[in-house]
């Protein structure tokens, strides 16, 4: 306050605040410029986003000088391309193609390994700044398979993988997490064991295994840095989407609902914040309300957007189940009234649900009544026991036969 001279203590505070955010890595260009891509294919953006969409990606490959980008952007959009402008910037690729060429040279001749293979990987990164996946990949593969250690290996891994989420390319992506899991078990410290749980979560959600990346982001929340991907508030709203449908009552109440991270961040994602809490107050009418906003939500991320229909069904289901747990049985109007629909539209849902064996209950068409059919997790047990039991006095007796 006015004059007043920080304390060491505060001083330390300020310094490595300071340090933090200096290391915040910036999301990866190649990334920034696929979701604004994503944005102009996408029907759930208006013409004014899909406008302000282009001039962020036509800004950011001047700037970058992308040319190789250009011609694929242009491309998949239909763009007619700006054939000056696509000179311009493949001229100033060779100049500095010829500046990382000579860089290598002079240092296999003047100096050791380590430049030599820094050389070698600025080249192999400069392909990737400018969007050219084709020469980048050859390029990186050729760093990898060289003298390189484990750690720069795996960043070059996490490189590949970002490649990859950029140009859609899942078999890529795919194979660079395995790379990356086996590289880390050889030799990773914990950062890059973090940065890949982020990276094979968000993986996981592009294939729709959504337990598996449920687990992955929780993990992922206290000791997030994988900035090059994606901010830490699009952590936090991937882990409770993910979660919410992935974890039982008591697991979502200790590993979300009452994660401080999580209740931090969410204060400022009214939304997102609602349906944590309507699902765990049972309230919901309030649940099904939010559904619409997170819908939209979900249809504007380009991680999520192919899930959300299946998502969406996904809920209904958690919510419906957790709402049925409570009853032996209950009316189709009062069950209707606490979520807010029709009666018609919970007959057709829940007959849905329950011929596909989702949902544990059974319609009284008569009487209007739905009677809960739980099943007995002990006589699942002693039948499985029973069956487990049969089989191996089955394969005794055939062995004794045998031996006989």
């Amino acid at each position: 306050r006015g004059g007043q001279i920080p304390t060491m203590d505060a001083k330390v505070t300020m310094e490595i605040e300071s340090e933090e955010t200096d290391a915040e890595e910036p999301q990866d260009v190649l990334l920034v410029l696929a979701e604004h891509q994503y944005v102009l294919s996408s029907e759930d953006f208006s013409p004014a986003e899909k406008k302000e969409a282009k001039g962020k990606i036509m800004g950011i490959i001047k700037e970058a000088a992308m040319a190789p980008y250009y011609e694929y952007v242009c491309e998949a959009a239909g763009w007619r391309k700006d054939k000056k402008l696509l000179a311009t910037m493949q001229e100033k690729n060779k100049e500095t193609l010829k500046t990382l060429e000579a860089k290598i040279a002079d240092s296999k001749k003047n100096a050791g390994e380590t430049e030599v293979r820094d050389a070698e990987v600025a080249l192999a990164q400069h392909f990737s700044k400018i969007g050219d996946k084709k020469v980048a990949l050859e390029k990186l593969k050729e760093v990898m398979d060289n003298t390189v250690g484990t750690g720069q290996k795996i960043d070059l891994s996490f490189l590949i993988i970002r490649m990859g989420m950029a140009f859609n390319d899942i078999k890529l992506v795919k194979e660079y997490i395995d790379n990356a899991k086996n590289l880390v078990e050889k030799g990773g410290d914990w950062e890059r064991r973090n940065l890949l749980k982020v990276y094979e979560a968000s993986f996981l959600v592009r294939i729709r295994s959504f337990k598996e990346a449920a687990d992955l982001f929780i993990e992922s929340v206290a000791t997030f840095t994988c900035t090059a991907m994606y901010p830490y508030e699009r952590l936090i709203f991937y882990t409770v989407v993910s979660s919410i449908i992935s974890l039982d009552r008591i697991s979502l109440r200790k590993k979300v609902v009452r994660s401080p991270e999580i209740l931090q961040v969410t204060e400022d994602m009214p939304k997102v914040k609602q349906l944590i809490q309507s699902l765990h107050t049972c309230k919901y009418n309030e649940l099904f309300a939010v559904l619409v906003d997170i819908s939209k939500m979900l249809k504007r991320d380009r991680y999520f957007a192919p899930h959300c229909g299946w998502w969406l069904r996904e809920m209904r289901i958690v919510a419906y189940s957790q709402f049925l747990r409570s009853y032996r049985s209950v009316t189709m109007k009062s069950m209707a009234e606490t979520f807010g629909v029709g009666i018609g539209f919970l007959d057709k849902e829940l007959s849905r649900f329950i011929s596909a064996k989702r949902v544990n209950c059974k319609i009284d068409q008569v009487n209007l009544v739905i009677e809960t059919n739980r099943p007995d997790a002990k006589n699942a047990q002693y039948n499985e026991i029973v069956t487990k039991g049969d089989a191996l006095l089955a394969r005794i007796q055939k062995l004794a036969i045998e031996l006989t």
